[in-house]
């Protein structure tokens, strides 16, 4: 679900907007770099979800903060996120009588992702984000009322961590933008919006002294600080980065507009490197307008066989099947659909099937999606099995062989070839179907490597002195791992904001 923010919000964040014109010094000749007398103590580069705790928590140690961002408000992804968190020891578990660790977390989470996230930042993650969603709540954040929970979309927790507000992300950015403001009033944090990091500063050891900013109208100005914290989000909205990164196309278009790795390639510029590129994941499929990468959104695809057992069966391009479609973790759907050519599937089904079954595009009646066969360039119709897979651009010759054999197991009451144990008729009668559905994401995997008190790191081992990163600037993978592991996204970016504003960073008198 997106959510958006009313206009009564945007007035009120565009407040910030220009606030702090005149602010920068002038590009100093590099000797005089260091020597500059106006500087900051933390220079954050995107005030989203990352960067805003950093900049609150910063501020309230009583140093100057400078957040420049290149989108004209604030908050970052923070208007279209769900705003999924998750956290042992809060306040809202308090309340229902729930009893969690930051250990029992730490399970559930490695868990989940088996063991690929990065162990170091997910026991900080875990071991903080009580802490975390406890400040939310003492500024106005509230949950639904059924939650926490054990999980959504996705698999479930051993324990009911797991929640989100009643506006979702916007539930998030009211709690902490009136934080913000108050810096903002009280002379401590500075903002630029509409203003991009063009370059960092750094002397000839590699040190970064600061960022050299440019705005909308290509003005260029340097900013100098005692650290750097970088927390401008992924590349989710920047196909060409994504296929080089992952090696799978972007096919949704749906992130934040501004997640064009730019501050992925600024840590690089000053030495950092980026990991967790094998980390993707694809969510288990939706409904395209197209093929034209990344494309509008359709609907999405009931494909929990919890709530709607499978007639039809699943197979990739080569028309070979490849998951068992009743299988009931998403996770292992979600994995076997990651490992198809294009991220791509076919739903094939007959006409009995099609019209007599519960619908499998989200929202839509039986009626919607046979009219779909007539109107819908994802949809397909033919009179056999092999014109079918000629239509929908699927090997014909293997999608028969995947359908006999699927029915002839049926017939002779031989177990399915993946296992299946939902096969209440046979694909036998004509026309036949076929509607593709692609896997997507939101997010982007691979990100910036730093170490556990988030300074970004030099293939070397050493860190780049007096610069940071927090987000989904780290990639989604470091505490996600690779799968979709509940509210390991946005509870560490708010986390590890807060912890370096509030502890890990040095501000030098």
């Amino acid at each position: 679900m997106t959510t958006t923010f009313n206009e009564t919000q945007l007035s009120k964040r565009r407040l910030l907007l220009g606030a702090t014109a005149g602010v920068a010094t002038s590009v100093f000749p590099a000797w005089r770099r260091a020597l500059a007398a106006d500087q900051y103590g933390l220079i954050v580069i995107g005030g989203g979800t990352a960067g805003m705790p950093a900049a609150i928590f910063a501020a309230e140690r009583g140093t100057r903060v400078l957040v420049i961002d290149k989108a004209p408000i604030l908050g970052g992804t923070l208007d279209r996120s769900n705003g999924q968190i998750a956290a042992a020891g809060t306040v809202f578990q308090d309340a229902k009588g729930i009893k969690d660790t930051p250990d029992a977390h730490y399970a559930d989470n490695m868990r989940i992702n088996r063991n690929t996230a990065d162990p170091v930042l997910t026991r900080l993650f875990v071991d903080n984000a009580g802490d975390s969603v406890n400040w939310l709540a003492k500024n106005g954040y509230r949950v639904m009322d059924d939650h926490p929970t054990t999980g959504g979309g996705h698999e479930p927790f051993s324990q009911p961590r797991y929640m989100w507000g009643a506006e979702e992300g916007v539930s998030i950015f009211k709690a902490m933008e009136p934080l913000l403001l108050k810096g903002v009033e009280a002379g401590r944090i500075d903002v630029l919006t509409s203003t991009g990091a063009a370059d960092l500063i750094q002397d000839s050891t590699g040190a970064v002294l600061g960022v050299m900013t440019e705005n909308d109208e290509g003005k260029l100005q340097d900013h100098f600080g005692q650290n750097v914290l970088i927390s401008s989000g992924g590349f989710a909205a920047n196909p060409r980065m994504f296929q080089d990164m992952h090696g799978v196309p972007l096919t949704r278009d749906i992130a934040y507009p501004y997640s064009q790795g730019q501050g992925i390639l600024l840590g690089q510029s000053a030495g950092g490197y980026v990991r967790g590129q094998d980390k993707f994941a694809t969510l288990f499929g939706g409904l395209l307008i197209d093929n034209n990468y990344p494309s509008p959104f359709e609907a999405y695809f009931s494909g929990n066989p919890e709530r709607r057992p499978p007639r039809e069966i699943y197979v990739n391009v080569h028309g070979d099947r490849f998951v068992r479609e009743d299988y009931p973790g998403l996770d292992y759907r979600e994995q076997a659909l990651g490992r198809q050519p294009g991220l791509r599937m076919w739903i094939i089904a007959d006409h009995e099937m099609m019209t007599t079954s519960k619908p499998f595009v989200g929202g839509w009646t039986v009626d919607q999606m046979m009219e779909g066969f007539e109107t819908h360039s994802m949809f397909f119709k033919a009179d056999s099995i092999d014109a079918l897979g000629v239509k929908a651009g699927v090997n014909p010759q293997r999608l028969r062989q995947s359908v006999d054999q699927f029915n002839e197991a049926i017939d002779s009451g031989a177990p399915d070839p993946f296992g299946r144990v939902h096969r209440p008729s046979k694909i036998a009668k004509g026309p036949f179907y076929a509607v593709t559905m692609t896997g997507w994401t939101v997010v982007s995997s691979a990100g910036l490597t730093v170490d556990g008190r988030l300074r970004v790191m030099r293939p070397d081992g050493t860190p780049v002195h007096n610069l940071y990163a927090a987000g989904e600037v780290l990639g989604a993978g470091v505490t996600s791992g690779k799968a979709f592991t509940n509210g390991s996204l946005v509870t560490p970016a708010i986390t590890f904001g807060r912890l370096l504003g509030q502890k890990l960073l040095d501000f030098r008198v």
